[in-house]
């Protein structure tokens, strides 16, 4: 019989009423609103009890350590974790953790699982088919959609249908016929697993506004900020008239520290090459993230620094396609 490991992190599907809003409960709590669980072995593990907001690197950590020491022991292991910050769990575990040999899914819910209109049960029997399937990865497994952890974006905040596969279609799709995987789309993946856990959490997202003051990279650079995403417009324009960006660019990567480019746009990812407010940052050395989703640049940033502070070395990692978080277009079109 097959063995899944399920670890609980807190999080919506975990809440109760209190007097100060939902909070997160325990595992106990979620499985006794489970029911039988046929087919396969159930273990469970409660790693922590928070609210996703909550969770931030040192809890990242831990989070890959029990995963990582459980791949050869079971078949397929599920975390359950709040849906606000799901995404950037997902998308860094898939860096700290390359090439896993099993599937590694996570869910959550909408609704508290004790809520009559819940989504927690659905979402969790989904994410236990997903680890059922033998098919390697990390996933999201959310809405009867399964979806590459480095390509899942959070877009609703109550809709049942929180989660979206950016710039590729979902992995998966689950109906009254069963699962149904596009393999084709899956990462070619190594043989060995690899587990690199080391990471720089100093790093910055500043998404422009039309009236944003460059200065403000001066203030990141005093602040000893090892690293930055800009989250531009469009294909990824960087303004350099009156508010000029491009001495602030310069001063930043003759520091040493990289900048990623980024869109503000969910979908289509930037293209450096076309506009003249892009080529000038491209000329200036920054990095392209190309059609990589917002949450992937930031952890693979962080997990970048966390194995090299060369410049061109980061360049070379934002060049490689790790865990399918870039250039799905190349893939061809999907089944689905």
């Amino acid at each position: 019989m097959k063995k899944i490991l399920l670890l609980s992190t807190g999080g919506t599907i975990s809440s109760i009423e209190s007097n100060n809003g939902l909070i997160p409960s325990n595992l106990n709590h979620v499985l006794s609103f489970l029911g039988v669980i046929k087919g396969f072995k159930l273990d469970t593990r409660e790693l922590m009890v928070l609210d996703s907001t909550n969770i931030q690197p040192e809890e990242w950590k831990i989070i890959a350590t029990a995963i990582y020491e459980n791949l050869n022991n079971y078949d397929g292991i599920v975390i359950t974790h709040g849906t606000d910050t799901m995404a950037y769990t997902a998308s860094m575990m898939s860096f700290m953790i390359q090439n896993p040999n099993i599937p590694i899914v996570f869910t959550g819910s909408q609704l508290p699982i004790d809520n009559e209109m819940t989504d927690a049960i659905s979402n969790l029997r989904q994410a236990f088919k997903m680890a059922l399937s033998g098919y390697r990865g990390i996933f999201v497994a959310f809405d009867k959609e399964i979806i590459l952890a480095t390509r899942c974006v959070k877009v609703a905040t109550s809709s049942f249908h929180a989660f979206e596969s950016i710039n590729t279609t979902p992995i998966g799709k689950i109906d009254s016929k069963g699962l149904f995987i596009n393999s084709d789309k899956l990462p070619a993946y190594q043989d060995e697993v690899i587990f690199s856990p080391n990471i720089e959490t100093n790093v910055f997202l500043l998404k422009l506004t039309p009236a944003t003051d460059p200065k403000i990279i001066d203030i990141l650079i005093n602040s000893n900020v090892k690293g930055i995403v800009i989250e531009a417009f469009g294909q990824g324009g960087i303004q350099f008239i009156r508010r000029d960006f491009t001495p602030y660019l310069k001063k930043a990567l003759k520091l040493n520290i990289p900048i990623v480019v980024s869109s503000q746009c969910l979908y289509d990812g930037v293209n450096l090459n076309i506009y003249e407010v892009g080529k000038k940052s491209l000329e200036n050395g920054v990095i392209t993230a190309n059609d990589m989703t917002n949450e992937s640049c930031i952890t693979k940033l962080m997990w970048a620094l966390g194995q090299t502070n060369d410049i061109k070395e980061i360049r070379h990692i934002f060049n490689q396609n790790i865990a399918g978080e870039k250039n799905w277009y190349k893939n061809g079109n999907s089944k689905f």
